[in-house]
């Protein structure tokens, strides 16, 4: 095969665009994989998930250090913040993790393309390339390549707001909000999910007043609504402001900062909130433009999304889509786990993923973490379901690290006792909910996981005694 013919080509180096490129070469083809960035790993691992918990990570060390290592016996007299020092730590850690996947790439022999694609019809991809770098069409200039498989792995963009101008300065993005030259004073998050609560997490912990603006009359809108009020109540006594049920109509830059007008979401009386910086974080769509989709004949749904069958499949033959540009939830594991399948489907394996056991997790502190259903939408569903929760309070290792806030709750069957959805609230969360999603894959009961053996004294007891709850039979509350 020559080295512009290839057996797949992934457009997209992002999570599932990368996992499916080295997974396919694993399998035997010849791959290809082609990214604009000028670095591999997408969105999550330059401007999203990866930098965000850098700063997540670093921004809890420096809040514990100021208040909560004295009650552990450690005094630290005085704590100062350096910035730009914390700013370079996650850079480095972003430029490792790049670094990484070119290594894998290498070592599995996947051709790095860099450069913009299209598809000029099914089996053609062209390249134009920015400059220098890269194999094939690094020098400049546009490169024409076969592929038996077009794979589109485009990821998401931030969402914008009618009326307001992202300036990256003093109205930002997510990628604006991980590279201020300073602490706020006042920062007002536009959105209330898992993005805007992460970040506005990270400054008010630095310093930063945060306000946290919401159309909805919730935050986590997608989470269990119990989990959500639990969390909400958790970060108001962490300083956080929440304004519900409100709308943003404009945001005017000003001599200092930025002047808001806010709405009642139902109507009512406007007013003004002035501010430092905002941030715009009221979601993600699919990048699907430029890519010539509509004159290879690729279908798009109404909210421009790749459609695509239970294989991947495109309704044009050898057109693969996953990931932030099909429907689903837009989470990076999704998207690898769906660019392994579609990798094995290619080389003729057969793979699946099982959407209703996908884990979601916000990275506050404490974090939230769910999987399956909530209780809204088994209420919705009419199903009969029995509820198991334990609180941490209650948890001796949580006792033992003076993390007692949250709860894990456990919803199951009432008929088979089988696990519709889990939801935890605590400091490790995000860890402990991996032990629900295994039991869910395997379609365990709450009695089967209530009867399996966890460690003293851990945290993860505390799945185990929701299990037992689910019974009525909890032993430590």
């Amino acid at each position: 095969m020559s080295d512009k013919s290839f057996d797949l080509i992934v457009i997209g180096a992002g999570p599932g665009g990368y996992v499916a490129a080295i997974r396919a070469a694993q399998l035997g083809l010849n791959v290809a994989c082609v990214e604009k960035r000028g670095s591999l790993g997408g969105t999550c691992l330059n401007v999203g998930c990866i930098p965000s918990k850098a700063l997540l990570h670093s921004s809890e060390l420096y809040d514990k250090a100021r208040h909560g290592l004295g009650d552990h016996g450690v005094k630290v007299e005085k704590t100062t913040l350096d910035l730009d020092a914390m700013m370079a730590q996650k850079t480095k850690v972003v430029g490792d993790l790049t670094e990484g996947i070119e290594f894998l790439f290498k070592k599995n022999r996947v051709t790095y393309l860099r450069g913009a694609a299209g598809i000029a019809k099914a089996g053609e991809v062209t390249v134009t390339a920015e400059g220098a770098g890269g194999d094939g069409a690094g020098k400049g200039g546009t490169e024409t390549y076969k592929a038996a498989n077009i794979l589109i792995a485009t990821g998401s963009e931030t969402v914008a707001l009618p009326g307001i101008e992202v300036d990256e300065q003093a109205i930002v993005s997510s990628t604006g909000a991980l590279s201020l030259a300073e602490v706020p004073g006042h920062l007002v998050v536009i959105g209330g999910g898992y993005i805007g609560l992460e970040l506005g997490s990270v400054w008010a912990r630095l310093g930063s007043k945060v306000t946290v603006v919401e159309f909805l009359d919730t935050i986590l809108a997608t989470m269990d609504g119990e989990l959500a009020r639990h969390m909400g109540r958790i970060l108001a006594k962490q300083g956080m402001e929440f304004r519900l049920s409100t709308k943003v109509t404009a945001a005017n830059r000003t001599a200092d900062g930025v002047s808001l007008a806010l709405e009642p979401a139902e109507g009512g009386a406007a007013e003004t909130l002035a501010c430092d910086i905002v941030l715009v974080a009221v979601g993600r769509r699919p990048v699907t433009e430029g890519l010539g989709l509509e004159e290879a004949g690729v279908a798009l749904d109404n909210a421009g999304r790749v459609t695509v069958d239970s294989r991947y499949l495109t309704n044009v033959d050898g057109i693969y889509a996953i990931g932030d540009v099909i429907a689903g939830p837009m989470l990076a594991h999704k998207a690898e786990d769906e660019g392994v399948v579609v990798a094995e489907i290619i080389a003729g394996q057969s793979g699946h993923v099982n959407y209703a056991a996908i884990p979601g997790v916000v990275y506050t502190w404490p974090e939230a973490a769910s999987v399956g259903k909530t209780e809204e939408e088994l209420k919705a569903d009419g199903v009969d379901y029995k509820i198991g929760k334990f609180p941490f309070t209650a948890n001796s290792r949580g006792r033992v690290n003076a993390e007692t806030d949250g709860f894990v709750k456990i919803l199951a069957d009432a008929g088979d006792d089988r696990i519709l959805g889990a939801h935890i609230i605590g400091a490790h969360a995000g860890n402990m909910i991996a032990e629900l999603v295994l039991a869910m894959e395997f379609g365990a009961s709450a009695e089967d996981v209530a009867r399996t053996t966890h460690a003293h004294p851990t945290v993860s007891e505390a799945v185990k005694e929701a299990a037992l709850a689910v019974a009525g039979r909890p032993i430590h509350i």
